[in-house]
């Protein structure tokens, strides 16, 4: 079959959209591909397809669990042997999946990077002939992009361990710095990588910067908006006290509303997605936790409450609205006092030397008490319980996915075993400290342009501004 011709039979779709078909030649062809497309433009079906039409594995790394659920169940529904192997599943089903991987079945195979972790898995899947590897959300893989995971940044050893076959790698955001260390950290030459940029612009958004004053204008802006424009709408919110605090307001006024955030248990997760998925004029409170994965076409209004941290941030949210083409609005409420709040995240998010060190001798000399006693016991010594300061969680996840430490707080069984690495040194973490502060500034100049709000994000990216 042809791609149009797949294109018809699976997706329903009778033409291609923007570059789409060129992507797919291009990848047919044995050509490794840069894509940057607008969340919702159709990212995906530019690797899926050449899936259907290769007789090897097409290997997907995703970054989020809830993610490669969706696809996956998406392409079932279609009849295209698709699965996941992920931490979700239980010991049973993952077993049966690697069992069913080993026989040759699959077409399409959705991981995170962490999976190679799993020794099992990297000896598996070198058994399998993977005809080309798809890399979702390819800005995770840069050390400058504004979701990094150190995983990624293994993807060349992991196009190694599988036979270095053609790459695509696809992103809504990217500066023309992420985009060369994406090339960079597959193990790609420049020349060999052709990019595909479909631009960011999306006409039917309508951008807004509010200027308010304290919870009670963001609160009767909130009420307002919903109001006035029918519809779902998401508003976002930098902290889970101040969700919280939100909701609880408009509870007392009458206002239905859902609310989603990371340290809700999995199910409760997973029925207020689904309660929101299905609604046409439903109004949710999240934090940052709610929106990768999340495609719902008629969602008429994205309202950040408190400032985002970055452009790249920013963008992927508003990113959520108007998918099904008519006018959204996507409006930030600021008060320059929220600023406060992201230099917090930057402190949190990039714990120095001197912390990680304390943080290494306290596990490796008191390693028994650390089990013991748990993440209060770590923070009275390190943060003085202080419930605000959340470098703690950010030092033992870079120990972790840096292989400093295996096991877990909550198993009993976290233990050092490796030094802190190179990626871990004083000059590194400035770097990156002074990379989220220039991030940061972004944003403020974004608050303040009294040009065109779009032409500021296309000179962002580097995208020329259309005419």
């Amino acid at each position: 079959m042809k791609p149009k011709e797949i294109l018809a039979e699976y997706f329903g779709h009778r033409s291609f959209r923007g570059k789409q078909e060129e992507i797919i030649g291009r990848l047919l062809g044995g050509g490794h591909t840069l894509v940057l497309m607008p969340t919702g433009m159709g990212k995906s079906i530019c690797f899926q397809i050449p899936a259907l039409m290769r007789p090897g594995l097409t290997l997907v790394i995703s970054p989020l669990i809830a993610l490669m659920k969706d696809q996956v169940d998406g392409l079932r529904a279609k009849g295209i042997d698709a699965t996941f192997i992920n931490s979700s599943l239980s010991r049973t089903a993952r077993e049966r999946r690697l069992d069913e991987l080993a026989r040759g079945k699959y077409k399409l195979l959705y991981v995170t990077p962490e999976r190679f972790r799993k020794q099992e898995f990297v000896d598996l899947i070198g058994t399998r002939k993977i005809d080309l590897l798809a890399v979702d959300e390819a800005h995770c893989i840069s050390v400058w992009g504004h979701d990094f995971r150190p995983d990624y940044t293994r993807l060349e050893e992991f196009r190694a361990l599988i036979g270095n076959p053609v790459t695509v790698a696809l992103t809504a955001t990217a500066t023309p710095a992420v985009q060369e260390d994406i090339i960079d950290q597959l193990g790609l030459e420049r020349s060999n990588v052709v990019l595909f940029h479909e631009g960011i612009d999306r006409p039917n958004l309508c951008l807004r910067v509010e200027n308010v004053f304290g919870e009670d204008e963001k609160i009767d802006f909130i009420r307002q908006q919903v109001k006035r424009l029918a519809g779902n709408t998401i508003v976002y919110l930098s902290l889970i006290k101040t969700l919280d605090a939100y909701s609880s307001r408009l509870t007392a006024a009458g206002v239905e509303h859902l609310c989603y955030h990371g340290k809700l248990e999995k199910e409760v997760r997973r029925r207020v997605q689904e309660t929101f998925m299905a609604g046409d004029d439903a109004l949710i409170l999240a934090t940052n936790a709610f929106g990768m994965g999340v495609d719902k076409d008629n969602i008429r209004n994205v309202i950040h409450a408190e400032l985002p941290g970055s452009m790249e941030a920013y963008y992927q949210e508003i990113g959520r609205a108007g998918r099904d083409g008519k006018t959204s609005e996507c409006t930030l409420l600021y008060d320059e006092r929220d600023l406060l709040i992201q230099m917090d995240f930057i402190r949190w998010n990039n714990p120095d030397l001197s912390f990680l060190h304390n943080l290494y001798r306290i596990l490796d000399e008191d390693n028994e008490a650390a089990n013991s006693f748990g993440l209060d016991w770590l923070k009275g010594k390190l943060v003085f319980k202080n419930r605000t300061d959340f470098r703690l969680e950010t030092a033992l996840s870079l120990f972790d996915r840096y292989g400093v430490t295996e096991g877990e707080l909550d198993r009993l069984d976290l233990r050092i075993v490796a030094p802190l690495p190179p990626e871990l040194s004083s000059e590194r973490i400035e770097t990156k400290v002074q990379g989220d502060l220039m991030k940061l500034h972004v944003m403020v100049r974004y608050v303040k342009e009294e040009g065109c709000r779009k032409g500021f994000i296309h000179d962002y990216f580097g995208i020329p501004r259309q005419e």
